[in-house]
């Protein structure tokens, strides 16, 4: 397996390293690659020392892996909304989110000069965790790094997912329906209940004959959406997420 360049490991810091390894859950074989993972330019006796090139790597394999996990978890989103839902999950600002809420910024080696800030940028806590993922990549091979990925990474997946398409389910169920019936979903009105300032609406998806569980939604918007999620849900071999009571 390829190495990094030789990043010494004394006495005082194989404590350090070992509470950093709990806290990921991997052990590393080669301790010298979790080192140079976790120190920074400032603080590395040279710039090949540091861990700029493993965050080079890591970056590249986490976007591989991310993508595949994407195409598999989900068969019938488009090119266009896998690329929307990757570019939240490896974005720098969710690598420093799951860096910073394992609290690797405590297992950092930092230069003096960055000692000094009160915070450790989101863009340092970004660069240890896909250094993490080179390293592990190169320690024990692509398992141990996909692994990893999905451990931390799947949840994130699941977040951007909800969140870039969560409102957006009838786009989804329109593409599907036009691509395997060359038809477009309608939308029925079932029921409605409440107040009038207060209503909420039953609103069941069509696409030909084929009529899907319906869903309540608090606007008509919201059960539509709702009803394109149970029909895609349906579609998919899947028990309705939505209950129609």
């Amino acid at each position: 397996m390829a190495r990094v360049e030789n990043t010494p490991v004394s006495a005082d810091q194989s404590g350090r390293l070992e509470k950093c390894e709990r806290r990921i859950g991997y052990e590393f074989q080669d301790k010298s690659l979790l080192m140079a993972a976790l120190t920074h330019a400032s603080g590395a006796l040279h710039r090949l020392a540091s861990n700029e090139r493993l965050e080079f790597l890591g970056d590249a394999i986490l976007g591989a892996v991310v993508c595949e996990l994407l195409y598999n978890q989900y068969p019938d989103y488009l090119e266009g909304d896998l690329t929307k839902i990757k570019s939240v999950v490896v974005s720098r600002q969710t690598c420093a989110k799951v860096s910073e809420a394992l609290g690797l910024q405590e297992f950092l080696v930092l230069g003096k000069g960055m000692i000094t800030y009160p915070t450790v940028p989101p863009s340092l806590l970004a660069d240890v965790f896909e250094s993490l993922i080179a390293a592990i990549y190169l320690d024990t091979g692509d398992p141990g790094a996909r692994d990893f990925i999905q451990r931390f990474i799947g949840p994130e997946i699941e977040l951007a997912a909800a969140g870039e398409l969560g409102g957006n389910y009838k786009s989804l169920l329109q593409q599907l329906a036009q691509r395997e019936n060359g038809s477009t979903p309608t939308y029925h009105l079932l029921d409605e209940k409440g107040p009038d300032h207060s209503k909420c609406f039953k609103i069941a998806a069509q696409i030909g004959r084929s009529r899907f569980q319906g869903a309540w939604g608090r606007n008509k918007k919201e059960a539509e959406q709702r009803a394109a999620r149970n029909a895609l849900s349906e579609l998919n071999g899947e028990p309705a997420p939505f209950p129609s009571d």
